[in-house]
């Protein structure tokens, strides 16, 4: 039994699709078995909502009448550099950027970075208004050479979310064997193995629904942060290469995808600033992926579940980021992760997650209510991501 996109979005328009998310397919499949819910179920919503660093934003400035050439010169949102180094009126701006000055820190101690590109970015999309200063050397083109004056989405022609690197298909589980506290992009990491920080919403995240990228690839359209976006190309880091479980699921970090979107699009209910002690600031990201079921492989995938899921225990006061030989202390599943506590080297670990299972859960539940509506249709993707499987690549011809 397989189906074509085309005929799961044609369900879609008539209203009659059935949706269920990757947390709803699980006991589905446990009850009517993989055949008949391959038969029954045509899109199965993913969701994740996490902290991740490598995202930004660009923005195309409207001119005034005496034109300006940022490309070359420089440009400050609220005090946090964008790079210029592009045409007259573009910058782009990362979500990890700092103002000058921000403390690193504060009485010998790690300090809060309390404002960054993440928090220009949502205050955009908040709807307020930020302090552009810009600077250029002056051409007979482009004679202004200072610019100062508060900007929003209507000063500008284009702003939109480009993230070079966003839905990790797993990650470490960060601990800290050493005997001082260390404060990382994972957080603060007690130390003595007193606490394991994750980040993935494992049976909910979308790369663990699809490991090898048989319907995710460029040009998959997908919910982002509020707003329909796309996947541009496979994201920086993408590493497909690595050593899986039986059940196709990467053991260690693995697949990335790059996405972009219209910011002037987006809520900012879906798009948070976070900030790290001792870290830094990064911005957190809500995207859904729907997954067609094309055929009774891919509802295999989709229904794996939380304990059939695992991620590698890192020692970050070492050994990061290979988590490679004695660095690498034991795997432990998605349930345990949640349960609370898992055990290392013989020791009961508090576990705490920077990616909120809730919201991922409410991301998939949203774009499946999108979909049922007929308000989101499924695209094909024109090209696989790198390291998809040989089944995969029919579906791009």
């Amino acid at each position: 039994m397989t189906k074509t996109i085309e005929e799961i979005n044609a369900k879609i328009r008539s209203g009659k699709a059935v949706v269920l998310t990757a947390e709803e397919i699980i006991d589905v499949v446990r009850e009517k078995g993989v055949k008949q819910t391959a038969e029954e179920v045509d899109v199965v919503t993913t969701g994740t909502f996490s902290p991740m660093c490598s995202s930004g934003a660009f923005f195309n400035i409207k001119q005034l009448k005496e034109k300006i050439k940022i490309g070359g010169g420089f440009a400050t949102l609220n005090g946090v550099a964008a790079y210029a180094g592009l045409a007259a009126a573009d910058i782009y701006l990362g979500v990890t950027a700092l103002p000058d000055g921000d403390p690193r820190n504060s009485n010998g101690r790690p300090g809060k970075f309390r404002y960054g590109g993440a928090h220009v970015i949502e205050d955009l999309v908040s709807g307020k208004k930020v302090t552009l200063k810009a600077g250029g050397h002056g051409t007979d083109c482009y004679p202004l050479k200072e610019r100062e004056q508060l900007i929003g989405f209507d000063d500008m022609n284009d702003a939109f979310l480009f993230n070079p690197r966003n839905c990790y298909q797993n990650y470490n589980v960060a601990v800290n064997l050493s005997d001082k506290p260390i404060y990382t992009y994972m957080g603060k990491l007690k130390p003595k193995l007193g606490n394991a920080n994750y980040c993935s919403a494992g049976q909910l995240s979308p790369l663990f629904n699809d490991p090898y990228y048989r319907t995710i690839g460029i040009g998959t359209r997908v919910f982002f942060c509020g707003a329909q976006g796309y996947v541009a190309w496979h994201g920086t880091q993408h590493n497909p290469a690595v050593k899986r479980l039986e059940n196709g699921t990467p053991e260690t970090p693995a697949g990335t995808v790059a996405l972009i979107g219209d910011l002037k699009q987006m809520n900012p209910k879906w798009l948070k600033a976070v900030s790290f002690t001792g870290y830094g600031v990064t911005l957190s990201v809500a995207v859904g992926v729907p997954i067609p079921i094309i055929d009774e492989e891919m509802v295999r995938y989709v229904s794996v579940p939380d304990d059939a899921l695992t991620a590698p225990v890192v020692d970050y006061s070492t050994f990061y980021p290979t988590g490679e030989g004695e660095g690498r202390l034991c795997d432990v599943t998605y349930a345990e992760l949640k349960s609370g506590s898992i055990t290392v080297k013989g020791k009961k670990v508090p576990t705490g997650s920077f990616s909120s299972y809730a919201r991922a859960r409410e991301v998939a539940g949203h774009l499946k209510d999108l979909i049922q509506k007929g308000n989101f249709l499924l695209t094909q993707a024109q090209a696989p991501l790198p390291g998809a499987s040989p089944h995969s690549h029919e579906k791009f011809i």
